[in-house]
């Protein structure tokens, strides 16, 4: 489905990295895979949930040395919860450019915190809308809704 709703973008490519990988798939192990031999250093996009999470993330320290980082308020949190705070283990290692609004690591990486607009747009929201017989037309790529209805995804079970 991925690839469905990225096809038709030249600046999207799509990996199964973590599909294939044997065992639990880490997000510090795909981006060293991905880093490879590149000269530019990639950026990680997360959402503000799975960052206040972080410090339980495998090498999570380590993360922010070989990447950028762009953490994403979704839909759902507080405006005061979009402020630009940091886990306390991180905050030896960053220093705050508040007019860039941007967080520089000792690596020269940077840490951004970017608020996008409300649209009630998600996974678990999607699938509720399928199994109640609702429309999600416009939330996702028509590619993507027409391979569910062949597929018939997220529907509930009938007895």
């Amino acid at each position: 489905m991925v690839r469905l709703a990225t096809s038709n973008n030249p600046h999207f490519s799509t990996s199964d990295i973590e599909l294939l990988r044997p065992g639990k798939s880490y997000s510090i192990d795909t981006i060293r895979y991905f880093l490879g031999n590149r000269q530019k250093a990639p950026y990680f996009i997360l959402g503000r949930d799975a960052f206040v999470e972080i410090e339980a993330w495998k090498e999570f320290q380590n993360l922010f040395s070989i990447c950028h980082v762009i953490v994403m308020a979704r839909s759902g949190f507080q405006k005061d919860t979009l402020s630009p705070k940091l886990p306390k283990s991180l905050v030896p290692h960053f220093r705050y450019v508040p007019r860039k609004k941007v967080w520089i690591h000792t690596s020269g990486h940077h840490l951004y915190f970017k608020e996008i607009s409300f649209l009630d747009i998600s996974s678990t929201r999607i699938r509720e809308l399928i199994q109640k017989g609702e429309s999600v037309r416009y939330l996702i790529p028509a590619e993507v809704e027409g391979y569910i209805q062949k597929h018939r995804l997220y529907r509930r079970a009938h007895n």
